[in-house]
């Protein structure tokens, strides 16, 4: 898929120091100010924030003038872009990256720093940790939580007299209701393949989930990396692709075409009540109707209603390369230092409108959908296998994988194969 880039340059300015915390112990424990002008470069992945990332690095150059950020964005192939930078020793200084087996990954490859000794860990809940660990040292900033699942349309849902699914059986009638009322079920996006990849492993990683715990999840994929387990033997695969074809028979008949910015159009144009996919893409559709009433639930996939919880887990993350020069280091340990300062965290949570994994962060400004996740996952969640994963099983085994068994040019059995060999090849030891 072409990569989109997008350049913003923000030129950061001040010679005060550190604003991330108020209280002098933290003010004690700041990296030493950037003295001299400085560029530095941050990759993002994440499309939606496209419009908002400006503000939060707009509040950062009032106070550090003398610090350029340059940007640009990878939105579907930011692991492969990342890591053919890694080997030309250009990583960008500051990268977006999901946690677990990315971190992991550039950690053991000695990519990025160590970032157990920076203040700003000491302000990360607990429960956000384990994605950014490796070895007993902490190696990112968790910067959000998010769930993937079915963000409805609540209006739509009045209209028609529905309550929000429990079970998958309650989904079913659901969707018949809407079909039987001229009302699209789902929002398609299947033109290109990391949302059905997303559904593939959210199926998967949920059923696993409910028979071993989340921690049993991770003990899974400990296995697999050693090629002890089959990824299709763990689950009922043949419910799993049935659940698949009935979520792609329920989209409009031009899902195909669909890309990310068409399955929010419907969603936000109300042409059709539902979609699966990340509070990340709430955001995006809401901005284009702001009279849009959201709830989001779990996929329901299974008919006992305590089966299913959020397919939730530290979404992104910001680490620092260590390819980067000394002033560049220096620069970006001051911005990822920053980023629990009340300011960053207010601009985060409502303008960027993502949760927030610092200590003590106000979320009750947050829209509803935010509150059904954070509610629904106090009482447990699900991880996202596909960062358990290596990246390259992710990025091409999976993702392609569920993209073209969809499109009819694959089986379930040639997935479970690819991605059982994907697996076991790309681990890195």
């Amino acid at each position: 898929m072409k990569r989109l880039i997008i350049v913003l340059v923000i030129a950061l300015v001040a010679n005060f120091a550190f604003a991330g915390g108020s209280n002098e112990k933290q003010a004690a424990d700041e990296p030493a100010q950037v003295k001299e002008a400085v560029e530095i470069s941050m990759s993002y992945y994440k499309q939606e924030i496209t419009e908002t990332l400006p503000k939060l690095l707009a509040a950062f150059s009032a106070a550090y003038p003398h610090i350029t950020i340059v940007t640009e964005i990878h939105p579907n192939d930011g692991g492969a872009t990342n890591a053919a930078a890694a080997a030309a020793g250009t990583l960008p200084d500051i990268m977006q990256q999901p946690g677990w087996t990315a971190i992991i990954e550039n950690a053991k490859n000695g990519y990025i720093l160590n970032l157990s000794d920076q203040p700003i860990m000491d302000s990360v809940i607990d429960a956000a940790l384990p994605a950014v660990t490796y070895e007993g040292k902490k190696y990112a900033v968790p910067m959000d939580f998010a769930g993937i699942g079915i963000i409805y349309n609540e209006k739509i849902f009045a209209k028609y007299n529905l309550e929000a699914p429990a079970t998958y059986l309650e989904l079913q009638q659901v969707a018949a209701t809407l079909t039987e009322n001229g009302v699209t079920p789902f929002a398609g996006l299947l033109k290109e393949n990391w949302s059905i990849g997303h559904f593939l492993s959210m199926l998967h990683g949920s059923m696993l989930g409910a028979e071993v715990g989340g921690a049993g999840v991770a003990e899974f994929a400990a296995k697999m990396n050693v090629g002890e387990a089959d990824w299709g033997a763990v689950v009922d695969t043949r419910k799993m692709f049935r659940i698949i074809d009935w979520y792609v028979a329920n989209m409009d008949a031009s899902a195909f075409e669909m890309n990310w910015d068409e399955q929010q159009a419907a969603f936000a144009q109300e042409e059709a009540a539902m979609m699966v996919q990340g509070l990340w893409s709430y955001g995006a559709a809401i901005g284009t109707n702001p009279s849009l009433e959201c709830g989001f639930i779990p996929f329901p996939w299974s008919n006992n209603a305590d089966d299913n919880k959020f397919f939730a887990d530290v979404d992104s993350t910001f680490t620092v390369s260590a390819q980067s020069s000394p002033a560049e280091q220096e620069a970006s340990l001051l911005f990822i230092n920053w980023l629990n300062s009340p300011e960053a965290v207010k601009i985060w949570t409502e303008d960027i409108k993502l949760t927030s994994t610092f200590k003590g962060a106000d979320l009750s400004a947050m829209a509803k959908p935010f509150q059904d996740l954070m509610e629904s996952s106090a009482t447990g969640a699900y991880p996202w296998e596909f960062q358990l994963s290596p990246t390259p099983t992710w990025e091409q085994a999976t993702k392609n994988g569920a993209h073209s068994y969809v499109l009819g040019t694959s089986t379930p059995e040639a997935v479970i194969k690819g991605i059982n060999e994907s697996w076991v090849a790309n681990y890195t030891k």
